[in-house]
């Protein structure tokens, strides 16, 4: 057993290449068995062992750094430093973090968790290394799903443009996919690079060649250099002042090391491009690196995830499906996720009707407004953290011109084990502050099937649906046709007033069953539409009871509850406000993390009784 002496990064320069390969079949192994108990990001670790092991071997951490790329593929440069006793702990509450975490270890470097922003970060760490005259190699790793987001040229424009005299070195990991497998002009490019493998076998006869003549040694660079652009194409990074190296095998350690110790001393930036497998070592991860890239807890003799039931994203998918089948103007959008946001069907259906515009929602969101302005109604189906990404493009493009663009955000509330960078915790406030928006949220399948119809068929202007990760829980019963502004009273009664939007409507519902057992009996409002609201029935029904309790699953600061309280203005009554204080959500699971916040059934309960007194 190599991996259990593995306690720093330096004890991977011990190795051999022999005790290397079989450390990286222990780490496979381990890898397999920790996420089939914890759930996460398989795939894409599977496909970096080789990549890591080497840059280990080569650099120097932490004096030298590395930012991952969206950080997902890290788990196993976590295992070579010191976090392999703690690595069954992966995702759950108080343990290792799926992503690199600064307050976690020294030689994690970034808070990493969204795509395309490694590059900038890298260079930031380089200039900052310069002005203090320290000399480090700073890596930025990234994958080829994530080299079509646009910072990555902002970041490329002007590491080119700034004489550094240093090097930043960019590991490009090729896996030909993102989350689906990448579709854009820019991974048909890398593809030619890949498919160009006569390159490698013209630098392998050239070093065979010339090994041992002093003077053709000297001048080998030179020859190897004409060879690789000429041969490879790497002449576009070349062309922007990058110093392209590849395509190499990224599971060829010998050959890894051997590029990596060479760079390492150019002043210039660089570029490493690898051709890896994604769910290397895993043949059901193999097969399937798309249901492998971040999966639950599954069975490793068949691969299949456990206990699996239906949920908001599947549901979305199978609705959508069924009103494109009578309305030629939806078209649907996503950007790199067409299986996280139940997009499979519609996309085989009805491919030309269908846009996958990669990692790049800036773009994704603009592209809605021109399809929208062409008679077109697009839905764009988006996570909540990714969509915060192109606030800007919601408020100028979108808003603006009252366009008709469905916003489906998938992930809304606490999503659980991915942590803080993907907490769907901020979509209210960011929507709710933009004119024009409207908002909604279903507090169960029925429902977000209801919204998405009046979404896309009977609604004007830009609209957006937010809904939770997972399934529903309890169903709400009473699923009325979809009117604008329009709230449903699901309970009567004197005490209280409770106001609630999405899953919380369940939780509210649990609240005012055990007050009832109390004696005290409760309004309880589905909201269903954030903004705008439905102020006249919260009106009346606060003048009843003069106690109001709003429950929500996102950040209190220009959230419902502020809302509500803002619509009221000049009544009095009493207010407890449920929601998430001015703070970031770490990982752990949804029931741990929904106790912790006080958002669940029996803490908004025993609040409710001493605050209110009843």
């Amino acid at each position: 057993m190599y991996l259990e002496n593995i306690k720093t990064s330096g004890d991977v320069k011990k190795l051999n290449i022999a005790e290397l390969n079989a450390l990286s079949k222990e780490i496979r192994e381990l890898l397999i068995d920790t996420v089939s108990k914890n759930g996460g990001h398989l795939a894409s670790n599977l496909g970096a062992v080789e990549l890591t092991l080497a840059m280990h071997k080569v650099f120097d951490f932490p004096s030298d750094k590395v930012v991952f790329d969206v950080g997902h593929q890290c788990y196993v440069h976590k295992l070579l430093t010191g976090r392999q006793k703690d690595f069954l702990s992966l995702r759950k509450k108080d343990g290792l973090a799926g992503f690199p975490k600064i307050r976690e270890s020294e030689f994690d470097f970034f808070n990493s968790g969204h795509s395309s922003n490694s590059l900038s970060v890298a260079l930031g760490l380089k200039r900052g290394s310069l002005l203090k005259g320290e000399k480090n190699n700073v890596i930025a790793f990234i994958g080829d799903g994530s080299f079509g987001g646009g910072m990555v040229y902002e970041a490329i424009n002007d590491i080119s443009n700034d004489n550094l005299r240093d090097n930043i070195i960019i590991i490009l990991n090729d896996n030909e996919m993102s989350i689906s497998k990448n579709k854009s002009s820019i991974s048909r490019y890398l593809e030619k690079l890949r498919l160009n493998s006569s390159y490698i076998n013209v630098k392998d006869k050239l070093r065979e060649s010339l090994s041992g003549i002093p003077v053709l040694e000297r001048a080998a660079k030179g020859i190897k250099n004409i060879a690789r652009k000429a041969v490879s194409g790497g002449e576009m990074f070349e062309g922007l002042g990058i110093k392209y190296y590849g395509p190499v095998d990224g599971h060829d350690l010998n050959e890894l090391i051997r590029i990596f110790e060479g760079v390492k001393h150019i002043n210039k930036p660089v570029l490493i491009h690898a051709v890896t497998k994604k769910g290397k070592g895993y043949p059901p991860a193999e097969a399937n690196p798309e249901k492998f890239h971040g999966i639950s807890p599954f069975d490793i003799k068949t691969g299949e995830v456990t206990g699996k039931k239906n949920d908001f994203s599947s549901v979305f998918g199978e609705a959508l499906l069924k009103i494109a089948g009578s309305n030629d103007r939806v078209v649907a959008v996503t950007a790199a996720m067409p299986s996280g946001t139940g997009l499979c069907k519609f996309e085989k259906k009805y491919p030309e009707r269908f846009f996958d515009v990669g990692i790049c929602e800036e773009h994704g969101v603009s592209m809605c407004a021109g399809l929208a302005l062409s008679g077109m109604i697009p839905v764009f189906a988006i996570y909540s953290s990714f969509l915060q990404r192109s606030y800007d493009q919601l408020i100028t493009d979108i808003c603006a011109m009252n366009l008709h663009a469905v916003f489906c955000i998938d992930r809304a509330g606490i999503v659980g084990a991915d942590g803080e960078t993907h907490q769907g915790i901020f979509d209210i406030s960011y929507l709710n502050s933009i004119p024009g928006m409207t908002v909604l949220s279903p507090a169960d399948f029925k429902e977000l099937e209801a919204m998405l119809f009046y979404a896309v068929n009977e609604h004007k202007g830009p609209i957006a649906i937010r809904y939770p990760r997972g399934g529903e829980g309890a169903s709400v019963l009473d699923c009325p046709p979809v009117e604008y502004k329009k709230s449903v009273l699901l309970k009567k009664g004197e005490a209280l007033t409770i106001v609630a939007e999405g899953k919380m409507v369940n939780t509210a519902l649990g609240v005012a069953d055990r007050l009832l057992k109390l004696g005290k009996s409760s309004d309880v409002i589905n909201i269903r539409f954030i903004k705008p609201l439905d102020t006249d029935k919260i009106k009346s029904s606060v003048a009843k009871t003069g106690r109001l309790l709003v429950i929500e699953e996102g950040l209190k600061s220009g959230g419902l509850g502020e809302s509500i309280l803002s619509a009221l203005s000049g009544m009095k009554f009493e207010f407890i406000g449920k929601g998430i204080c001015d703070t970031f959500v770490e990982h752990g699971e949804y029931g741990e993390l929904i106790k912790l916040l006080g958002l669940d059934e029996e803490s908004i309960f025993e609040e409710v009784k001493e605050v209110f007194g009843f």
